[in-house]
């Protein structure tokens, strides 16, 4: 289990773009469990949309690849030291299953499905209990 001061020693992402608060379970290279808690204190809440405040999609998205960020730099095969950036390349088969509101609780669940030329694919769930909200495929390298 990661906390937030681990997660900021891995990752470059500061507030308000750091989009994970917890690490629950890591398989080296291959598994990820993390979670976000999603609070009305969000920047993005004042204008999306005022009066309904709904998490744009796209930071779902990133708190995914955000989260296979910390899988990788936390596997031990990178030098973290040396300021490793992971670059995302892209997304297939998104979809969006639920509206993401404050007070909601995110989880990420992430497994690699392959790596190729230094490119990794890895498949994302994102759930608020045992709803699922967001599910993509996506694609980072180093």
């Amino acid at each position: 289990m990661l906390d937030i001061k681990e997660i900021m020693r891995l990752l470059p992402h500061r507030y308000p773009f750091l989009l994970v608060d917890r690490v629950l379970e890591t398989e080296p290279n291959k598994r990820i469990v993390a979670i976000k808690n999603v609070t009305i204190n969000e920047p993005f809440f004042q204008g999306h949309f005022p009066g309904e405040p709904i998490m744009p999609g796209v930071l779902i998205v990133e708190a995914m690849a955000q989260t296979w960020g910390i899988l990788l730099l936390s596997s031990g095969d990178i030098d973290v030291s040396k300021n490793s950036n992971i670059r995302f390349l892209g997304i297939d088969n998104c979809r969006f299953r639920r509206a993401v509101v404050p007070g909601d609780q995110l989880r990420f669940e992430l497994e690699a499905i392959a790596v190729k030329r230094g490119i990794w694919k890895f498949g994302g769930k994102a759930f608020v209990g045992d709803q699922l909200a967001a599910e993509a495929e996506l694609m980072a390298t180093m």
